[in-house]
């Protein structure tokens, strides 16, 4: 299939908000935000990162000394008088910016609970900035609590990134489970934009085998774009930049311009 080149914006936003979940670790969400986010970004999209997970690993990724920030998306949710200006930064990508996190976001789940309209805290921190932007990626923790519930709750579509591993299967009923509980009592509009093969082997029979599988169960809501497991990954988070810029002729870089291409086209 091939995929057209989009066409050039002449302005920007209202973005599209959406957010890369899987209560499953280890299955490559970090990474594909980041570089979906800079390969659409390439492609002229005005992009904002929302790192929402305590373990700040988006804001590492991109060369943020996380645990440094005076100010990240922990002040902006529970904070009165921070604005989303005051926390959001660039990172070393044009037409790519970061919303960070650290640690400190751990205790926003705890204290959200008792707030009023709980799941739709991040929806109000974020929506002065979205007619600013074309996409807005949400990197959700690894859990279906309160974080990603109230990731869910403001985005338009939900990205699946789902290693090829027959575990990975079984986990995503429970995701989907979610995602229809959030349809039904928060975000009626969220709709699954995808689901994205990462970790993929082509040299395994297995890892074809569940990539087969999951077109099987999901047809259509399946990314031709697949990303391969490549040493590549490790390499770019130490050197804190997207893969696009780090190996722009690599692979991985080629599969997730092909995903960015997709996400504009769906």
């Amino acid at each position: 299939m091939n995929v057209p080149e989009p066409t050039p914006l002449t302005g920007h936003g209202p973005a599209r908000i959406i957010a890369v979940a899987n209560q499953k670790g280890g299955v490559g969400k970090t990474t594909s935000t980041i570089n979906l986010g800079a390969a659409l970004a390439e492609y002229g999209r005005k992009v904002l990162l929302v790192d929402f997970d305590p373990q700040g690993a988006l804001s590492i990724g991109l060369g943020v000394q996380a645990h440094e920030l005076d100010t990240t998306i922990y002040n902006l949710l529970m904070e009165r008088g921070v604005e989303v200006d005051d926390v959001i930064r660039p990172t070393g990508v044009e037409n790519l910016e970061l919303l960070p996190s650290n640690i400190d976001l751990s205790a926003a789940e705890v204290q959200l609970v008792t707030e009023v309209g709980r799941e739709q805290a991040l929806g109000r921190a974020i929506k002065p900035a979205l007619d600013r932007y074309d996409v807005i990626l949400i990197d959700c923790q690894p859990s279906l609590g309160l974080l990603t519930i109230n990731a869910l709750a403001c985005a338009d579509e939900i990205l699946i990134p789902l290693a090829c591993e027959f575990f990975s299967l079984r986990g995503v009923a429970l995701l989907m489970d979610t995602i229809e509980k959030v349809q039904d009592r928060l975000n009626p509009d969220l709709t699954i934009l995808g689901i994205l093969a990462t970790m993929f082997d082509p040299r395994t029979l297995h890892t074809r085998e569940v990539r087969q599988r999951v077109i099987d169960a999901f047809g259509e809501l399946v990314f031709e774009a697949v990303i391969n497991r490549t040493v590549r990954f490790p390499e770019t988070t130490v050197a804190g930049e997207p893969i696009t810029t780090w190996a722009p002729n690599s692979n991985g870089a080629a599969a997730y311009r092909l995903l960015a291409r997709e996400v504009i086209a769906r």
